[in-house]
């Protein structure tokens, strides 16, 4: 496994441009929000870090009101509020390794297919969110933990 730990952006940017690959083989024209790109950074994460030991970004995930965010990456795309993100920008899906992309692919495959407030409630119901103080940062132990006993088997 590649030991290269990504920005939270390099990874977002990856969904963001996985799902608009989807829309065009699909003929579809759903995007991905703010709200579920921030669940599925959360996933990605949690999967990453439980199965290969190593954080797959460094940026923390905050406990907010509406489940796991990424502070630096709702800033960026907050002002789409609750609408998909239009995402237009070059990106090259191959700047992530073979290994990494294939556990983004199983989480965007797992995990993409439910809506925004799905994900969101979803992550209401497990411990990481849960378990920490509202505004404070989910320890990523607890997330590995987690994610090591309840997603992964």
């Amino acid at each position: 496994m590649a030991n290269k730990a990504y920005r939270a952006e390099d990874i977002a940017k990856w969904f963001l441009s996985r799902n608009r690959e989807t829309n065009v083989l699909e003929g579809g024209d759903e995007n991905i929000s703010n709200l579920k790109l921030q669940k599925l950074l959360y996933y990605a994460q949690g999967t990453h870090y439980a199965l290969t030991e190593k954080k797959l970004f460094n940026e923390d995930i905050m406990a907010w009101t509406h489940g796991p965010v990424v502070e630096s990456i709702y800033h960026r795309y907050k002002e789409n509020g609750s609408d998909g993100i239009k995402f237009e920008e070059e990106y090259d899906i191959n700047y992530i390794d073979k290994d990494t992309k294939q556990i983004l692919e199983e989480v965007y495959d797992c995990f993409g297919q439910y809506s925004a407030w799905k994900l969101r409630n979803m992550t209401h119901e497990e411990e990481p969110w849960k378990n920490t103080k509202p505004n404070e940062v989910i320890d990523l132990e607890i997330i590995k933990n987690y994610f090591m006993r309840e997603i992964i088997e």
